[in-house]
């Protein structure tokens, strides 16, 4: 028999909560400003040598050093200079596993919730410029999208999709439609040698990161990004692949401008490969925790003028144009990918 929760056990909860927020945000500073870096790169610091590696501001690095101690992120030795935790150690973005988007995505829907009490007032909803209304969140958001999904991509999805093998045997061509900072593209490129693509965004932010990743990586001369609308893309000759890696919801208004666009370009051999967050059939899915998450990212999206879809939703606009398609799900199917091909 369950033991009713009591009113201060529930304060108690609540406050359990809002110290990880607290954690979360004293992180993210020192995702932002490079801190977490800059300790591992010395070893230890104290404020004075912490400013002069970032260029901070001393007095700031202080009482961030002071909230970094108390959670858990900074250690304090004799000599009153500090050094990294394991925890401190995860939050460096290129740590292996690392904790940044957590903290990233933290603030980002703190942002998004803000911009949510405030349309809900007016019924605004003023699009994915509100990605880009906070200058130190916008950097990030491409690396946030890469740590939490290129893994998934690389060690489960990508073995079920044959298609790209086929296109790399013909030095075929993938255009990747909404393609945030490259990485999609950039671990296409690493995995098949001869596979060529092309990366299309409208946040110059990405374009540029994409760019200098692929330039970095020496593959700049089989990838290009260019910034604009996906929904009118000038092409010459049929593409290979288009793919569109959690950004179908974001055209979806514009959606029958889009299929049109992929039946129009895409080769007769070729494929469309669509990766979407699964929009559960029955609302009551959403109160399982893995789901939880999903069902905030679904207010977020209102924000932006956009909705999360179903699965059949997006097979059914497949079918509609003739296509076939596969449905793959992952994560306990919270992430699913459709492949489609122009129907026999």
């Amino acid at each position: 028999m369950s033991v009713e929760e009591t009113t201060e056990d529930r304060k108690k909860r609540f406050r359990q909560m809002a110290q990880g927020a607290l954690s979360l945000n004293v992180a993210f500073v020192g995702v932002a400003n490079g801190l977490f870096p800059a300790f591992r790169e010395a070893g230890s610091l104290d404020a004075e040598g912490l400013s002069v590696r970032t260029g901070m501001d001393r007095d700031y690095l202080v009482r961030w050093m002071d909230a970094a101690y108390a959670f858990g992120y900074l250690e304090e030795s004799s000599s009153g200079r500090f050094r990294l935790t394991a925890d401190g150690e995860a939050m460096c973005p290129d740590a292996e596993d690392t904790l940044m988007p957590v903290a990233v995505g933290s603030v980002l829907s703190a942002h998004m919730a803000e911009r949510a009490a405030a349309c809900m007032r007016t019924g605004e909803r003023p699009g994915e410029v509100v990605l880009g209304e906070r200058k130190t969140i916008l950097p990030w958001f491409g690396s946030m999208i890469e740590a939490n999904f290129a893994p998934l991509f690389s060690q489960q999805i990508l073995p079920k999709l044959p298609i790209f093998g086929e296109v790399d045997e013909r030095s075929g061509t993938v255009v990747d439609l909404g393609c945030g900072n490259g990485w999609y593209l950039l671990l296409l490129a690493k995995r098949f040698s001869r596979l060529k693509g092309v990366g299309l965004d409208g946040f110059g932010e990405n374009v540029r990161q994409a760019s200098e990743k692929a330039k970095k990586t020496g593959l700049s001369d089989r990838l290009r990004f260019e910034e604009g609308d996906i929904r009118h893309y000038p092409l010459r000759e049929p593409v290979d692949v288009f793919v569109m890696n959690r950004a179908l919801h974001h055209v979806w208004t514009d959606r029958e401008t889009v299929f049109s666009f992929f039946r129009k370009h895409l080769s007769s051999r070729g494929a469309v490969v669509i990766w979407e967050p699964a929009w559960p059939e029955s609302r009551r899915e959403l109160r399982e925790p893995v789901r939880r998450p999903l069902a905030f990212q679904g207010l977020s999206e209102h924000v932006q003028g956009n909705r999360l879809l179903s699965p059949g939703e997006i097979a059914d606009a497949f079918r509609e144009i003739g296509f076939t398609s596969t449905v793959l799900s992952f994560a306990n199917g919270n992430e699913t990918v459709i492949v489609a091909r122009p129907g026999v």
